[in-house]
């Protein structure tokens, strides 16, 4: 009798141990059940009647005409005019194909949007549209400061300036602002995809930005912030202070030459870049540095405009409107092929 109540006594304390593991398992298990992971996101884009989206399709159809127009110009005059063949067209032309790059990069899906009312993006596209914004935007911040300390070399350094901005160095500033911007933008890119997102997958804008995806992730963000603050550094701040020097040189420079003519044209061969610089980073700072408590997605989206569609576009506008060179330039390529083309004819 001794081996059945030995056998009793067992049973009993064993299942009692494994009930409640097998209940904490099975917690877990719907809990996971219960977290839809999210594969696409619907991006809403502006939302209005039917006529007023419509007729912001076709203002913005035709900014994005005008800019694919405006800096591929940009890069052929650059190309073909020998007189253009200098360190500053070169990263001129450079900056034309970033502003083409994120121009359609963004404004394509946006303009699907506003024909329908709203639309969707795989996970895998949303990352492929945010990857090569931040490329764009990333190289922008680098060339931009790179232009600057083109213009202090030439103002303040004029007699070295060939012998330090040669056309190898230029290519290998420009070719190293590439590389950061590819690099830091995976490493971007590939903390924003290790995100969770689950349940709800509506993102209140019209692409793939940083903001509006961590206001919807289910996962902690805080070490995301850190990691994309410490990111900023080397892109925003660092360049915007080297940006502020330089032009604190400049100015104090250019302040210093007896001649007025000898002044202006000094202060007329960076006034264009001054323009563009101001415009781009005050739309970043304004967007990704101030607090946007209390700023509503139509506010956010109208600035997010700013640098994505409306930048682009005004570069090529500022910098050969202002450019007496690229201005000649233009009028000499268009009248070479409007008189070979009369002549055929």
């Amino acid at each position: 009798m001794i081996y059945p109540i030995m056998m009793s006594t067992e049973k009993p304390i064993n299942s009692t141990k494994a009930r409640p593991r097998l209940s904490e398992a099975q917690k877990l298990v719907e809990k996971e059940k219960n977290l839809t992971v999210v594969t696409e996101f619907f991006l809403v884009g502006f939302q209005g009647s039917q006529g007023v989206r419509f007729s912001l399709f076709c203002f913005l159809l035709v900014i994005y005409c005008g800019t694919i127009y405006g800096n591929l110009l940009i890069i052929i005059i650059v190309s073909i005019s020998k007189n253009l063949h200098t360190p500053m067209y070169f990263f001129i032309s450079q900056l034309s194909i970033s502003d083409i790059l994120l121009t359609s990069d963004v404004v394509p899906k946006m303009l699907h949007i506003l024909l329908y009312n709203g639309g969707t993006i795989t996970f895998i596209g949303c990352m492929a549209q945010f990857y090569f914004f931040c490329v764009s935007e990333t190289f922008e911040c680098f060339l931009l400061t790179v232009m600057s300390y083109d213009r202090y070399v030439a103002i303040c350094n004029p007699l070295r300036y060939l012998s330090i901005m040669t056309s190898f160095c230029s290519m290998k500033l420009a070719a190293t602002c590439w590389l950061l911007g590819f690099l830091i933008s995976l490493m971007d890119t590939y903390t924003s995809s290790l995100l969770t997102f689950c349940g709800q997958n509506i993102i209140d804008h019209f692409y793939c930005d940083l903001v509006p995806m961590l206001e919807i992730a289910c996962s902690d963000t805080f070490n995301f912030q850190l990691q994309n603050f410490l990111i900023s550094i080397p892109i925003l701040i660092i360049p915007t202070i080297i940006i502020i020097v330089c032009y604190v040189q400049i100015i104090s420079t250019i302040l210093n030459i007896p001649s007025n003519i000898s002044r202006q044209k000094a202060f007329s061969t960076c006034s264009s870049h001054i323009i563009v610089v101001s415009i781009f980073y005050c739309s970043l700072f304004i967007v990704y540095v101030l607090p946007t408590k209390g700023q509503s997605s139509t506010i956010s989206k109208s600035l997010s405009l700013l640098y994505t569609v409306f930048t682009p576009l005004m570069n090529p506008m500022i910098y050969s409107l202002r450019n007496k060179d690229i201005r000649k330039a233009i009028e000499k390529t268009i009248y070479s092929y409007s008189h070979v083309a009369v002549l055929s004819f």
